[in-house]
């Protein structure tokens, strides 16, 4: 199974603390943001991870992680030229995949549960998709799943009067055939690919599944999630995963 972490994007709402660097550098607790979500990959065994990230502060991303050689991993990077969604920078990963699983998760996300079981489920469950989802007070602000029974049966992103509480969160496997779907996308009103189109195009074919996060989650894009991710997790610590790595 491989890992993607997706740490691409202007950082536009973060200016001008990203001004010089890619946001997922910046510190949420004792860590660069991107630590966290490799810590999360490492401890579900996930070592083969791929780096997404933009042309412009790619040095930077390099010159941070290396080889993973220190934090007993491998890291493959991959340059995203332009902003043209989630799902196009997912499209950059099709190679380095081939035809495995894949945990994707967005640089941005930093949360207090393992993935570990959930991984597990997903190995087990062999193809199709799973997200994760977490109950939120504020569920416009993401996508939000429809459920019924046990069955997610659609994602809505933003929307106005949410059909429930239940957020996606920036945590993602796929199945291989994630690629084909991608590659038949239209762009949206705003001209990038979604992931919620992706996530959708799974629903229809009734292979899309899902757990729930327990525990904290919040993503770290704006001035005040940023705030917040540092107080959640100022006491965080990566022991195990990156004791090679002189902190």
């Amino acid at each position: 199974m491989k890992g993607i972490i997706l740490a691409g994007g202007t950082g536009s709402r973060l200016f001008p603390l990203t001004k010089v660097t890619n946001k997922h550098l910046l510190p949420v607790g004792k860590y660069p943001m991107i630590f966290h979500a490799v810590a999360k990959l490492k401890q579900a065994d996930i070592l083969d991870i791929l780096i997404v990230t933009g042309k412009e502060h790619m040095g930077d991303v390099v010159n941070l992680l290396g080889s993973g050689r220190e934090m007993g991993v491998t890291f493959t990077y991959k340059v995203q030229d332009e902003a043209g969604g989630i799902a196009q920078a997912l499209d950059l990963a099709e190679h380095f995949v081939g035809n495995d699983q894949m945990v994707v998760i967005l640089g941005d996300n930093v949360f207090e549960e393992s993935i570990v079981p959930f991984v597990t489920n997903f190995r087990n469950q062999r193809h199709g998709a799973k997200i994760l989802i977490q109950e939120v007070q504020d569920p416009q602000r993401y996508g939000v799943s429809e459920l019924e029974g046990d069955k997610i049966v659609s994602i809505e992103e933003k929307p106005k009067q949410p059909k429930s509480s239940f957020a996606v969160t920036g945590i993602y496997m796929y199945d291989s055939s994630v690629f084909k779907i991608v590659k038949s996308l239209r762009p949206s009103d705003r001209g990038e690919l979604e992931i919620t189109d992706v996530n959708n195009a799974y629903i229809k074919k009734n292979e899309l599944t899902y757990d729930i996060l327990q525990g904290w989650w919040t993503d770290a894009g704006t001035h005040a999630s940023l705030a917040k991710a540092n107080e959640l997790a100022k006491e965080l610590l990566f022991g195990e995963e990156f004791g090679k790595l002189k902190l």
